[in-house]
């Protein structure tokens, strides 16, 4: 076997043309009818390898490094039967296949571990399995034949780096294991990388294999969750020389600067060399566990392709002993080194002949860091320890392969380097990796230079952790790669999407009112709007009716101007008080009528400043009384006219019935009926303060909501409703004969009352924000002053103007020229 190997490096390649010439070069060369490796046991460990592989429709290589997974699992083997605490007085036996990386010569030696040599030297399978587990394969696509294969019978099948998700059904592989994590947590993770550093603009390809085809379909569904836009998605084989070079052609054109490589090691290998053919370089490539760490991608021009390479890789192990076994034990078995004494390295003079191997090929690829070498390390201690567990068990009975199947479920155990070793509900281990970047150490070697992890295993928001200042990007630059459809929106302005495009690929167009964008557009909040530059929400203007402004200044004006007035009547009527005229216009009630309307010019006040909950109450409450008030006054004098005409006809004494007393009393029963509507419309549902954000949309009225429309109606629908009434007695009693008959100045005194208050109401319901409130208090003082000067005009013109008509004699002229 080992001319046999040597001879392969040398001969170089031999071309088939068929699947079939391949198998049976391979059957020569490697006699896969019987085991590659093999040694005798009390319990059999088999292995599957493919350390002879077929490439490019025409050439069979030797894969050492699949030699060494060989010799890794020899290693833990020898390791485990000199260990007296585990499988005392039990020996392990291995037998490893080599599959020729073919589907038929992996079938003849699964076969031929399930029933021994009796079935390929064409005798009856003995039914019992000649092996109680098998370590392998190495490819996911190769490990899911192994595993549909060996289903039937029960036998553990544990890979080592087969990481298809499909694999993790334990329907259609219940015996099926793996010392390494899914595809479903790095594809995953491999979406979160690429949003982490703003790339939503990336490439796909993939190996058209179980494991690129799941691994990449698992991505893309990430990658749509995480808002990462896909561009393309190739696939190639490892023997479609056609579609590989599609593949280059569309990066080569694609505008996606950051390419997502779902590949096996093959198939990295060879778009790695069509790429560095082509020139193609300045691309991110972000990378799998298959190829990320594997230094046999390294030559001297892959670094200008895959320098400043991100990926997930397996952790690394150390584990004692065992990269002297594999780098010694490689030469001394195979090419007959060996040591001079014990204390010398290898004899270089017995190795000489074999340097241009060494040369040829770098064996030590993962020997260092024993990424994969540790699972298989891993696998054979999994068997031993469920084996281990099945002969404590006295009463161990059945089939045996079914019981090492139930037993590597609950394996539970630490190896010499300190790891756990135990396997999930799908039959695989947590998912833990480094990430490693591609850079050039001080040597000008290529190093991979882990920047981060991810541990499954940990809390969601603790997975993930990245060291992105100690990155190298491609080129040698330090500076993040942008890779997007469309550049960011400025401020101001939000994403159009483009027809027919994905969701990444949009036009920038300026952000309508009350919307603004920084990263991503937005409609601002409620209470919020959009500053000038469309770039940050801030708060609205809130607006009400201030003392500051002017409309308020002015408000105030003529409300003190009104109270002022109204104080200069009630004093000049308190001088006159003596004098006929305002004696005979019921001094009393005028004085009440001076008192309400000042409180109806001071009530208006309460409208203006800022709405709290008793400034709403306080408004309309007071309004409505002071106005019935007012009213009551009116109506008071007004039955006083009519009652003192009928007093002046002979037999009538009916001033009696509404003589000051009962003039007090009608005020105060009317102006009670008011108190007792706006206590119930109080206690009920009072009016508060209310953002209305329905009239503007740039700012917020701050108003008084009624609370209950019945109420504020009612307490309106009253006043005029002894409007009307006053109103109606006024004009009855204009032209009743009297020399100043009141009657007619409370008559015009209503009209403009109820004009201006009938004017109000389709005003108050149609003006917006704070004009509202304006047209309420415009509606106070019109009516106020129209009071004020219809009334109590004529009689202070003649107390100050024509003083010789305030006369007893005057006043009675009328009806006695009459």
């Amino acid at each position: 076997m080992l001319s046999l190997i040597t001879g392969l490096v040398f001969i170089g390649c031999f071309a088939f043309q068929t699947v079939e010439e391949e198998a049976s070069l391979c059957q020569i060369l490697g006699s896969p009818e019987f085991p590659m490796l093999s040694k005798e046991g009390d319990v059999i460990i088999g292995g599957a390898f493919s350390i002879h592989i077929y490439i490019c429709f025409s050439f069979l290589s030797v894969n050492l490094r699949e030699f060494r997974f060989a010799q890794t699992m020899i290693f833990a083997i020898e390791e485990i039967n000199k260990n007296s605490s585990l499988l005392p007085n039990v020996s392990i036996g291995y037998r490893i296949y080599d599959n020729c990386g073919s589907t038929l010569s992996s079938m003849r030696a699964v076969m031929a571990l399930i029933n021994g040599d009796e079935w390929m030297l064409g005798k009856s399978c003995s039914g019992q399995s000649a092996v109680h587990a098998i370590i392998g394969e190495s490819e996911s696509s190769s490990t899911i034949v192994l595993s549909q294969t060996t289903g039937p019978f029960k036998i553990p099948v544990i890979s080592h780096s087969a990481t298809c998700e499909c694999l993790s059904s334990r329907t259609e592989y219940p015996s099926f294991f793996r010392t390494i994590a899914s595809d479903f947590y790095q594809s995953r993770a491999l979406a979160q990388l690429v949003k982490h550093f703003g790339w939503t603009w990336v490439g796909a390809v993939n190996s058209d294999s179980d494991y690129g085809n799941n691994g990449m379909a698992i991505f893309l569904a990430a990658a749509q969750e995480e808002g990462v836009c896909v561009e393309y998605r190739e696939k190639f084989h490892r023997a479609e020389p056609e579609k590989l070079l599609k593949v280059v052609d569309v990066i080569r054109k694609s505008t996606a600067r950051v390419i997502v490589g779902f590949l096996a090691h093959v198939e990295m290998n060879n778009l790695l060399d069509q790429l560095s053919l082509h020139n193609i370089t300045g691309r991110q490539f972000i990378g799998v566990e298959a190829w990320i760490t594997a230094d046999s991608l390294v030559t001297p021009t892959s670094f200008a392709v895959l320098g400043g390479s991100l990926g997930f890789a397996v952790q690394k192990a150390n584990i004692s002993g065992m990269e002297d076994f594999l780098v010694k034990g490689f030469w001394e078995t195979e090419f007959q080194c060996k040591e001079a004494n014990q204390d010398s390295m290898i004899n270089t003079t017995f190795c000489k002949e074999n340097q241009d191997l060494m040369e040829l090929i770098d064996y030590d690829d993962d020997v260092a860091e024993l990424r994969y070498s540790s699972n298989i390390y891993k696998a054979v201690y999994a068997v031993a320890y469920s084996l281990h567990n099945i002969l404590k068990c006295s009463n161990s009975q059945g089939d045996i392969n079914i019981m090492v199947v139930e037993s590597l479920k609950q394996v539970n155990f630490t190896i010499k380097n300190g790891d756990r070793v135990w396997f999930d509900s799908t039959g695989a281990t947590v998912a833990r990796y480094e990430v490693v970047n591609w850079q050039h150490g001080p040597d000008g070697s290529v190093q991979f230079i882990p920047v981060g992890y991810y541990d499954a295993s940990l809390p969601p928001g603790q997975r993930f952790v990245l060291k992105t200042e100690a990155i190298m990007w491609p080129g040698g630059s330090k500076e993040l790669p942008v890779s997007v459809c469309s550049v960011s929106c400025r401020p101001g302005t939000h994403k159009v999407l483009q027809k027919g495009k994905p969701v990444c690929c949009y036009d920038c167009m300026p952000c309508a009112e009350g919307e603004i964008s920084n990263t991503t557009g937005i409609t601002c909040p409620g209470e919020y709007w959009s500053n000038q530059n469309r770039d940050a929400c801030i708060l609205k203007n809130v607006e009400f009716l201030s003392f500051t402004e002017f409309m308020g200044k002015i408000i105030m004006f003529f409300t003190l101007f009104g109270v002022l007035l109204t104080l200069i009547v009630a004093a000049l009527f308190l001088i006159k008080k003596d004098t006929p005229l305002v004696k005979a216009n019921n001094s009393e009630l005028s004085f009440l009528l001076l008192i309400s309307l000042t409180l109806c010019f001071l009530c208006s006040l309460t409208f203006i400043g800022q709405p709290s909950e008793w400034s709403c109450m306080l408004r309309h409450t007071a309004f409505g009384i002071t106005f019935v008030l007012c009213i009551s006054c009116v109506l008071g004098k007004t039955i006083v006219v009519l009652m003192a005409f009928k007093a002046t006809l002979p037999g009538t004494n009916v001033m009696k019935w509404f003589g000051p007393v009962q003039q007090r009393l009608s005020v105060l029963a009317f102006t009670l009926i008011q108190i007792l509507i706006c206590i119930l419309w109080l206690t009920i549902n009072p009016p508060f303060p209310y953002k209305n954000m329905n009239h503007y949309k740039e700012k917020i009225i701050l108003e008084c909501a009624l609370g209950s429309p019945v109420g504020f109606w009612a307490v309106l629908g009253y006043i005029g409703l002894l409007a009307m009434l006053c109103f109606v007695l006024a004009f009855l009693a204009r032209k009743l004969p009297d020399n100043f008959n009141e009657a007619k100045f409370i008559t015009f005194s209503m009209l403009i009352f109820c004009a201006v208050w009938l004017t109000f109401i389709p005003a108050y319901v149609s003006s917006p924000g704070k004009f509202t409130v304006a047209v309420e208090i415009f509606a106070i003082l019109a009516s106020s002053y129209g009071l004020l000067f219809c009334i109590f005009a004529p009689k202070c013109y003649i107390i100050v103007i024509k003083p010789e008509l305030n006369t007893k004699k005057h006043l009675m002229g009328k009806i006695q020229s009459k």
